[in-house]
């Protein structure tokens, strides 16, 4: 989930397609060279904010989900954050649908990836009060070993004016359960896996990323970030962190963002939490989607990365979510900022040519395929965004250099 407080003035950039052109490239697709890492001119960002030197090659086969196409109205102003999971050989997509009162976890299945049935939410909105009044989305899921299925979601109290209704931080984690990816998924409001914390990179923010079981444990690979608008200094006697301090002069980021580590034996227990993350915020990243190449027994982490440009007249400079990166670690609890590419930006992109969202990733025969959102066109846009497929040849190695 894109963490800003969402601006009117991002509405400008909002791209109006019809539906035959939401479901087509918008440009011609992007075929990779032979080689799987290529050497990239590095990104100048207008605040220093870190960037790649090499990039992983893909193909891209453009949009798969439209927004606009679910039941009810459920995604009518737009389809985000995709979560990939395979079950008993169907394909279940939880996208967050921005709807008429808001932003809801919804599930479309497949078996091929590209033709998809809609059901609707998954989750409904909380009651006036509860920490998932305005939003009840971006669920990530993991089975127990008795076969229920735990959820953990991203819920907030806070959300921008109509119509958009984007989700604003605080961004928490909660937790659900069910017999089955379609539900029905009851809501456990007893159990509170981690939270914000002041004076930490999850000050802001603490929402849930993919999970996994490791060394006798569950991971979980969440994201944090601290509010470094201009009144956002914390109160008298809260710490403040240098990098939170640095970023708050005029022309930077709305917040700095990264990924931090969770640990728990029970998945309805509490969690425990590293109050250091595991990339720093220079990184400026956040969700993820995790796979393991055993042939050469090294995690790769695919992320979504956010960039900025100048803005002039305004107080932050212009954010937004311009790739999807990958970082490879043969230790999933160790990550070096150095071990990264870019996968996925607008010039590799068939339909969005300057903004990528979310990507999740999954092992499909020789391939692994990667759903991602984007608004299409040269659209920055939170909302209108539809999810697009790239593939990766398998297995993945390491660029030359690393």
């Amino acid at each position: 989930m894109y963490l800003e407080p969402p601006p009117k003035r991002f509405r400008k950039n909002q791209v109006e397609m019809s539906s035959s052109a939401r479901s087509r490239p918008l440009f011609p697709p992007v075929k990779p060279s032979a080689f799987r890492y290529l050497p990239m001119e590095i990104v100048r960002y207008v605040d220093g904010r870190s960037a790649c030197r090499w990039r992983l090659e893909v193909v891209d086969e453009g949009v798969v989900l439209p927004f606009g196409q679910g039941p009810d109205f459920c995604d009518y102003l737009g389809c985000r954050e995709a979560i990939l999971v395979e079950d008993g050989g169907t394909y279940h997509l939880f996208y967050d649908g921005a709807g008429p009162k808001g932003w809801l976890a919804c599930l479309a299945v497949s078996k091929d990836l590209r033709k998809w049935e809609r059901l609707g939410p998954v989750l409904d909105f909380g009651a006036p009060g509860e920490p998932d009044a305005r939003s009840a989305s971006a669920p990530w899921t993991i089975r127990a070993e008795d076969g229920t299925w735990h959820m953990f979601y991203l819920g907030t109290p806070n959300c921008s004016p109509a119509p958009d209704l984007v989700p604003a931080f605080p961004y928490l984690t909660l937790k659900a359960r069910a017999n089955s990816l379609r539900g029905p998924w009851l809501k456990q409001r007893e159990v509170r896996p981690f939270g914000v914390k002041p004076g930490t990179f999850r000050e802001s923010t603490a929402s849930p990323g993919a999970i996994l079981r490791h060394g006798g444990e569950y991971l979980q690979f969440y994201s944090g970030a601290v509010c470094t608008m201009p009144d956002s200094e914390p109160s008298a006697g809260t710490p403040d962190l240098a990098e939170a301090k640095a970023a708050r002069r005029p022309g930077g980021p709305g917040a700095l963002r990264t990924l931090g580590l969770a640990r728990t034996r029970n998945l309805d227990g509490p969690w425990h939490v590293e109050d250091e993350p595991i990339l720093p915020l220079r990184e400026q990243i956040e969700n993820s989607s995790l796979y393991f190449e055993e042939s050469i027994a090294t995690w790769f982490l695919f992320t979504n990365h956010i960039g900025c440009a100048a803005d002039p007249g305004q107080p932050r400079c212009h954010e937004y979510t311009d790739a999807v990166w990958v970082y490879w670690s043969r230790d999933p609890t160790r990550w070096n900022p150095n071990h990264k590419a870019v996968v996925l930006d607008g010039k590799s992109c068939s339909w969005s040519k300057r903004c990528i969202g979310m990507p999740t990733v999954q092992k499909v025969g020789d391939r692994l395929a990667m759903l991602y959102d984007a608004p299409g066109g040269d659209s920055t846009d939170h909302m209108r965004r539809s999810i697009g497929l790239a593939w990766i040849e398998l297995p993945l190695g390491l660029p030359s250099e690393a």
